[in-house]
C-alpha cells in the first residue's frame, strides 16, 4: 500500500485521522504539526529511511500522508489536494473551531477510502498524468525528519524559504497589476488627447472656412 497514514489537522489539534499500517507515524506527524507555524501555506516534504511525510496546508488547514517512496510525489500530493477539498467542502466553517478528533468517526472512512483508491486504483495515477505534474509539488522541498526532528531550526528554515517564495509571487502579481493600471490610465490619457487634437483641428477648419473665430457665416 503506498498511502500508510493520513490526518487531517487544524494547527497542532488533530480534526481526523487514519492509519492503514502499524507505524509511529501518528507521534512523527504530531511532532511536524508543532513545529510549522500556523498561518503559512506550505507544501513540504520530509523523509525517514523509505517513508516520506508529506504535508500541504492551506488557510489553515493541514493534510497530511505518509507514502512509500516509491510512490512519488504526484500521487501523495494529488491524494492531499482530494482530501482538503472534501474535508474543507464538507465541515467548511466547523474545521476551524470544532475540538480534536471531532470529526474523526465520520472523515476516517473517507480516509480510508481514498487512500485505498490513490494507493491501489491505476486510474488515480492515469487522471493525474492527464493533468500534468502539480504546481504544488514543482515547489516541495525534502528534508530528512531525523533531522527536523531533532533541529527545530531546519523546519523553520524550510517554511521561511517557501514564505519566500510565496511573498515573490504576491509582490510579482502586486507589480503587474500596477503596471497594467499604469497601461490602462496611459491609454485613456492618449485617447482623450487624441480626441482633443481632433477636435481643435475640426475648429480650426471651420473657423477657417466660416470666416471668424465665431463662425459668423456659418451660424447665421
Amino acid at each position: 500500500m503506498a498511502i500508510l497514514y493520513a490526518l487531517v489537522a487544524r494547527g497542532s489539534v488533530v480534526l481526523a485521522e487514519f492509519s492503514g499500517a502499524t507505524t509511529n507515524a501518528s507521534a512523527v506527524a504530531r511532532q511536524i504539526l508543532e513545529r510549522i507555524p500556523g498561518a503559512t501555506d506550505t507544501h513540504v516534504s520530509y523523509s525517514q529511511d523509505r517513508y516520506i511525510f508529506h504535508v500541504k496546508r492551506t488557510d489553515g488547514i493541514t493534510v497530511l500522508c505518509v507514502a512509500d517512496d516509491t510512490a512519488g510525489r504526484r500521487i501523495p500530493f494529488a491524494f492531499l489536494e482530494d482530501i482538503h477539498g472534501r474535508f474543507v467542502r464538507t465541515y467548511r466553517h466547523a474545521c476551524h473551531t470544532a475540538p480534536a478528533y471531532a470529526m474523526n468517526d465520520e472523515f476516517s472512512r473517507v480516509l480510508s477510502q481514498q487512500m485505498d483508491y490513490y494507493s491501489n486504483d491505476p486510474n488515480a495515477d492515469r487522471i493525474n498524468r492527464m493533468k500534468g505534474e502539480m504546481s504544488q509539488v514543482r515547489d516541495v522541498m525534502i528534508e530528512n525528519i531525523d533531522k527536523v526532528l531533532e533541529r527545530g531550526e531546519r523546519l523553520e528554515l524550510l517554511v521561511d524559504k517557501t514564505t519566500n517564495m510565496q511573498g515573490n509571487t504576491i509582490r510579482f502579481r502586486k507589480h503587474a497589476r500596477r503596471f497594467r493600471n499604469t497601461v490602462w490610465w496611459r491609454n485613456v490619457k492618449l485617447t482623450v488627447a487624441l480626441i482633443l487634437l481632433i477636435l481643435i483641428i475640426i475648429y480650426v477648419v471651420l473657423a477657417f472656412v466660416c470666416h471668424g473665430i465665431a463662425l459668423p457665416s456659418c451660424i447665421r
